[in-house]
């Protein structure tokens, strides 16, 4: 075999050198991009670890938020549990009152009759009684003794009871 010529040397020569160059330049891409492939994943790692955090956050403050509201709620119910025995109490007071109301409304309305009737035994007080030099038989032409069924002994009694003073008296 014989020695390739000068010029194809050179040829090869110039073309490994491309290949060379080529392959460094190559390399040296690689190389940058490998760079910002592990610059962007310790970002992103970053990043992660940080919503991670942020999550873990989020959820504590969530637990805490429950637990605050579970101890509302829990105050809550006992407060309605209160009124409502205090409306219990108020409705059995109620329930013993309204007896006391009817009286006392029935009271009011027969107010004006005895108002009435204590003015008339008032003024039949201030009249007295009887002197003594008033005949005390009866008039012929008044009422006369009540008609009942009585014996010789209960007409004794009323005679005498006729014959006492008549006095008028309130105890009210």
């Amino acid at each position: 075999m014989s020695a390739p010529p000068a010029l194809q040397i050179r040829e090869a020569n110039a073309h490994l050198a491309a290949v060379h160059r080529r392959a460094a330049e190559l390399e040296a891409r690689l190389d940058a991009a490998e760079r910002t492939v592990r610059a962007q994943a310790e970002r992103l790692a970053r990043h992660d670890q940080q919503l991670r955090a942020a999550l873990d956050e989020l959820g504590r403050a969530k637990d805490r938020e429950i637990s605050a509201l579970q101890e509302q709620l829990l105050t809550s119910e006992a407060a309605v549990h209160s009124l409502q025995a205090a409306v219990h109490q108020r409705d059995e007071l109620i329930g013993q009152l309204q007896p006391r109301a009817k009286l006392l409304q029935d009271i009011c309305q027969r107010r004006p009759p005895l108002a009435a009737l204590l003015a008339t035994l008032a003024e039949a007080e201030r009249l007295g009684p009887l002197p003594d030099s008033v005949p005390r038989h009866l008039s012929p032409g008044g009422p006369g003794p009540p008609l009942t069924n009585s014996t010789v002994e209960d007409d004794e009694e009323e005679v005498e009871d006729h014959l006492q003073p008549a006095v008028f008296g309130t105890t009210v």
